[in-house]
């Protein structure tokens, strides 16, 4: 199991957040019922090379919460925890 995990190029790791329970209704959710959820959280960003070498500039930077992609990306462990490694153009957007 990995302790620490860097990013090659222009790869993103992130953590889900965690989704709702319940629904807008008031019904709890089994766990094979949720969708998996698209907000996350950046926990590591890549080295800044492309494939070519040149150095490149991310738009995000560790501790943003963004919107990703539903099926995008490789899922990891880290410490026990699940984390996917998403390129950044998987990233939809910031929030907050």
């Amino acid at each position: 199991m990995a302790t620490k995990i860097t990013p090659l190029g222009r790869r993103v790791l992130v953590k889900r957040v965690a989704s709702e329970e319940k629904s807008a209704g008031g019904i709890f959710l089994p766990d094979n019922a949720k969708e998996k959820p698209q907000e996350a959280e950046v926990i590591a960003i890549g080295i800044g090379k492309d494939e070519e070498g040149k150095d490149v500039s991310f738009t995000v930077k560790k501790g943003n919460k963004v919107l990703i992609s539903k099926y995008g990306g490789t899922e990891v462990k880290l410490d026990g925890d699940d984390h996917l490694i998403i390129n950044e153009s998987d990233i939809l957007g910031i929030l907050g």
